[in-house]
């Protein structure tokens, strides 16, 4: 019997641990199955926080570059604004410079108008000289027209006897033709001015060259406004020497060419002035007409 029951308790414990070792092989499978996963979920982990802390990298770079481009794009708003007051300014700069060329170009037209104009009665009067004193010899007298102004040159031998102030009667024709000219231009004054040669002078009660000059030229003055009733309002005279020479004096002839009188006839200058206003007033130029 006790024998029996040690068999049973035999066979009983094989058993129990026959099953034991089952179980045991099934947990094991199990843990290292449990492991297998956890070592896999290591991994995946390990990769996930490698992406975030890319990913939080990457959206750190785009975080910045966005607060970059914020900056720039205020910047570049505040420089349109800029652009836009500038080029308003810049609009209204232009237009005003523009405005400025107009009227320069306007007062330029009416100038150029103006002087036209006092070119053409130049060119009357030079016609009107040449006319009365066209049977003249050129050596003995000259008409030019330089820079607006229109000159008479009378030389010294038509004029003058040798070293004298005295004009000679057949200078008195010249000058009374002279006269008839500009007493029909009321709108022109003129200036007689005398000139010599270098030669030294001293006669009586004139000093030199520039005594001499000056009384030859108000000796034509007194001419034209006693014999011929020019206006001396409308006169001047003045001596010159001989610091205006025409050509050297190294020889007589030369000396000769530069011993002269000569008219300067000239607008009065208020009456350019006039004929400038009367060439702002006048449509076609673009004048008010006021």
């Amino acid at each position: 019997m006790k024998k029996v029951f040690l068999g049973t308790l035999a066979m009983t414990v094989l058993l129990s641990s026959c099953v034991s070792q089952k179980k045991y092989a099934d947990l094991e499978a199990k843990q290292k199955e449990t492991q297998d996963l956890l070592n896999s979920a290591t991994v995946k982990l390990n990769d996930c926080l490698e992406e975030k802390a890319t990913a939080d990298s990457r959206l750190q770079t785009l975080e910045d570059q966005n607060a970059f481009l914020k900056a720039n794009n205020q910047e570049l708003i505040n420089n349109m604004g800029n652009l836009t007051t500038l080029t308003t300014k810049g609009a209204e700069n232009l237009e005003k410079s523009l405005e400025s060329l107009r009227e320069k170009d306007l007062t330029i037209r009416k100038l150029q108008d103006a002087v036209t104009r006092r070119d053409s009665v130049n060119l009357s009067l030079v016609q009107s000289l040449k006319g009365v004193l066209g049977n003249l010899d050129d050596e003995d007298i000259e008409i030019s027209v330089e820079k607006g102004v229109v000159f008479v040159s009378i030389s010294d031998k038509l004029l003058f006897r040798s070293g004298s102030y005295n004009v000679t009667n057949a200078a008195k024709e010249v000058l009374g033709k002279v006269a008839k000219v500009v007493n029909n231009k009321p709108d022109f004054e003129f200036m007689v001015e005398g000139h010599t040669d270098n030669v030294p002078y001293r006669s009586g009660v004139l000093l030199d060259n520039w005594d001499l000059s000056a009384k030859r030229a108000t000796s034509v003055v007194r001419i034209l406004q006693n014999d011929f009733g020019v206006d001396p309002a409308r006169m001047t005279a003045a001596g010159r020497s001989y610091y205006i020479p025409l050509v050297s004096n190294e020889t007589s002839a030369d000396r000769a060419k530069n011993r002269r009188t000569r008219i300067v006839v000239l607008p009065k200058i208020d009456q350019f002035y006039s004929m400038i206003e009367e060439g702002m007033k006048d449509p076609a130029i673009g004048g008010g007409g006021k």
